[in-house]
């Protein structure tokens, strides 16, 4: 018998499809009249631009954001009709790239629109681009005195498509805080300069914020992929990625015994473990390492959570079993890891990170599998 990828997988890390077009609806509803869009960069967060870009395409979604314009050189490839925004602007010299490929910088700087606009004249016609313009998160984005400067350099602007105004939240996972607001306001002011044009202004948490920042163009990204987009309230998406390992090994570990690297956890009581074949070269974090007896990172395995013991090393992970009754976890028994009993929100708590950097993590050596893709469907 063949053998299939999940049969020679320490671990497999299976991608919903159905859920990620169930979280792309609910998030296009909750924008109301707003078009709903998707950050799709990094790798769909790493979970597969190309299976995701079609998912997302099937469930209606016409307009990407990427990073990098080698990343929008391979959606284009996967959706040759979407509207593509490269978030990190026009990178200098390759205006021809972005044109030839029908691909939108956000642009940030006077000199980018410059040089979008000379190449658009050089081209034949003016081409379309975003303008980016920082609120207060001071990262990328014209400042307020540098859209004023652009807007009042009318060569430069005779140029332009400018076809989307955008700017970017810092604390939208942080209602009350103030900076959100601000940013708001600041926003606002920016609209009535370049009026007629869309806007946008909300990610994942800025989508709940309500209908002061939704505007013309929502561009979710981790909500997407299963993160929760809310503070203090119960997740209303849907989990995406689910992460499980395999049981390579069960063993028995009298009481002060310890287990891993370093002797860090020691044990309580005669103890019954799993070794389960996924580690940091796969992108559990070693910070889910636990050095009490009793967690705080778990798993969950035949339907109860088990705690994580010792270090997380490069190949392998052990867990407490001796809570489930005996017998019922066996060599090649799998435990979630991520997904839909553990989220990606607690599980990167426990790691002392965030969601976004533990999905964009999740490493190569899974066998990954996709569910929920129409176009893979027989006629």
């Amino acid at each position: 018998m063949t053998p299939t990828p999940e049969d020679l997988a320490g671990a497999v890390l299976t991608i919903d499809l159905v859920a990620l077009k169930d979280n792309w609806r609910r998030l296009n509803t909750r924008a109301g009249k707003a078009e709903c869009g998707a950050a799709v960069k990094g790798n769909a967060y790493g979970l597969g631009i190309e299976p995701v870009a079609r998912a997302l395409s099937e469930a209606g979604c016409r307009s990407f954001f990427v990073a990098r314009p080698k990343e929008g050189e391979e959606l284009r490839g996967l959706l040759p009709d979407a509207t593509i925004y490269i978030l990190d602007g026009l990178f200098a010299g390759q205006a021809e790239f972005y044109a030839k490929l029908n691909l939108c910088p956000a642009l940030i700087s006077i000199e980018e629109a410059r040089e979008w606009a000379a190449f658009g004249r050089v081209y034949g016609r003016k081409l379309p681009c975003a303008i980016h313009v920082d609120t207060g998160i001071n990262r990328l984005g014209f400042s307020m005195p540098e859209f004023d400067a652009l807007l009042a350099d009318q060569f430069i602007m005779d140029g332009l498509n400018v076809t989307l105004l955008m700017s970017h939240l810092a604390c939208a996972d942080d209602p009350p805080h103030p900076l959100n607001q601000r940013q708001r306001e600041a926003f606002a002011t920016v609209r009535t300069k370049l009026p007629g044009v869309a806007a946008s202004l909300a990610n994942s948490s800025g989508v709940f914020l309500g209908d002061g920042f939704t505007h013309d163009l929502v561009r979710p990204g981790i909500a997407l992929y299963g993160g929760n987009p809310t503070q203090n309230v119960a997740n209303p998406m849907l989990p995406v990625a689910i992460l499980e390992g395999a049981v390579m090994q069960l063993r028995n570990v009298a009481a002060d015994d310890t287990v891993g690297y370093g002797a860090t956890w020691k044990a309580d009581r005669q103890t019954r473990i799993a070794i389960l074949g996924a580690g940091y070269k796969d992108g559990v974090p070693r910070a889910l390492s636990s050095r009490e007896p009793h967690g705080p990172a778990q798993v969950f395995i035949n339907g109860r959570r088990c705690p994580v013991i010792g270090r997380v090393s490069m190949d392998m992970m052990g867990i407490d079993i001796t809570d489930l009754p005996e017998g019922t976890v066996k060599r090649g028994t799998r435990a979630e890891i991520l997904g839909r009993h553990i989220g990606i929100d607690e599980a990167a708590s426990w790691a002392g990170t965030i969601s976004y950097e533990l999905l964009t993590r999740l490493g190569s050596r899974y066998a990954r599998l996709y569910t929920g893709l129409e176009s893979d469907s027989p006629a």
